[in-house]
């Protein structure tokens, strides 16, 4: 039995699922304990063994947060004081910035230290924060290894430093079984209901989305619905009123939901009411991007829905332009028009692209197999 600690600050953000799927679906021979500073929508995404530093005592909790307040200590004592009591084997650290902060808590709990890079952490971090070069270039020295989504994320976490061999692609899964395939049929003259769920976060790409929706509406009647929101940042605000911007200037013929952050279980029933799920990722201002790919695009296909998104990190990892889905350029929304036009005029041929879909995701991005592959790097660090 390896024990292994999945390392967060929090467990869990309700647009984290992947991360969740980690941990739920390892092997019995791997037993899986989360520390985090505190937790929610346990009721989405409960997993036994959840250590929260909310549930020590009042004076502990207040030593480990102060000390990191005052940059005295990166890391949770807490996180070193679980690992020696349930005699851990592995940290898995996820994200880069956190790989960084546990790097001593791993030294000194004698773990082997896995981190995962996702996005945010490969581009933005470094492009913001020149300290955060030489901040990975320690955790690059330190770590033991380091996955990632595929490889466009693995050519960047290269380029920072990384040693090419400490690097390994690993996909993040999702629940193939439980994913019914209901592949999405329209006829012409019928109302076309496009889907778009992400955080309004300027690497999301929801204008151009709403653009290239705007100027079809007159070829097509849509409803579109948007699953998301922004978060309380001021960048989070600027980009929501980019969007509402957008649906005002379309406003007249243009129908749009917008539900907000919902539960998972909502996400796909609304999936399941729509005929395209519109997903076009951008590299933002700000150096943000997705670093591999965004998982509802994997769990949208999976349910037999038409993709159109971008040629954007690891986007063309799960999506086969022209195969899988459809793939525009970043930014340019006459091509998110023609791909979106090719579909409302080739209806009868959406069945052929949505099969190889499905088929790429069961081979690919299957949670359990995912989680095996896991746990053979786990395995593998631990018998060395």
């Amino acid at each position: 039995m390896i024990k292994v600690i999945q390392s967060s600050p929090v467990w869990l953000p309700q647009t984290h699922t992947w991360m969740y799927n980690q941990a739920k679906y390892l092997l019995e021979n791997i037993e899986s304990h989360v520390v985090c500073e505190r937790t929610e929508n346990l009721d989405q995404f409960f997993v036994p063994s959840i250590h929260s530093l909310t549930d020590v005592p009042v004076w502990r909790y207040f030593w480990d947060k102060g000390l990191k307040k005052l940059r005295l200590r990166r890391y949770l004592g807490f996180l070193v004081q679980v690992a020696k009591e349930i005699k851990a084997d592995v940290l898995h650290s996820h994200f880069g910035t956190v790989g960084w902060a546990n790097i001593v808590a791993a030294k000194r709990a004698g773990l082997k230290h896995v981190v995962t890079f996702y996005g945010v952490d490969v581009n933005r971090m470094p492009t913001q924060d020149s300290r955060w070069l030489g901040r990975y270039m320690v955790l690059f020295e330190s770590a033991d290894l380091f996955l990632c989504e595929g490889p466009h994320m693995a050519e960047c976490i290269r380029k920072l430093g990384c040693p090419r061999e400490k690097i390994k692609v690993h996909h993040l899964g999702v629940d193939v079984d439980k994913i019914l395939y209901l592949p999405r049929k329209w006829r012409k003259g019928d109302m076309l209901r496009v889907l778009i769920a992400a955080s309004f976060r300027e690497k999301k790409g929801i204008p151009y989305a709403l653009e290239a929706l705007g100027q079809l509406q007159k070829d097509v009647n849509l409803e579109i619905t948007i699953i998301g929101d922004a978060n309380a940042t001021l960048r989070g605000q600027q980009e929501k009123q980019k969007i509402l911007r957008i649906i005002q200037k379309y406003n007249s013929k243009l129908k749009v939901r917008m539900l907000g952050y919902q539960p998972y279980s909502i996400l796909f029933q609304e999936a399941y009411k729509h005929h395209i799920f519109l997903s076009p990722s951008v590299t933002a201002k700000d150096g943000d991007t997705e670093g591999g790919a965004p998982v509802s695009i994997i769990e949208m296909a999976a349910t037999g829905m038409p993709i159109v998104s971008t040629s954007h990190c690891d986007i063309p990892e799960v999506i086969k332009n022209s195969e899988t889905g459809l793939l525009a350029e970043e930014r340019n929304v006459k091509q998110l028009i023609h791909h979106l036009r090719w579909l409302i005029e080739h209806p009868k041929k959406w069945s052929e692209m949505l099969i190889a879909g499905r088929n790429r995701i069961e081979k690919e991005f299957d949670v359990r197999v995912q989680a095996a592959g896991l746990g053979e790097f786990y395995i593998g660090l631990v018998s060395r």
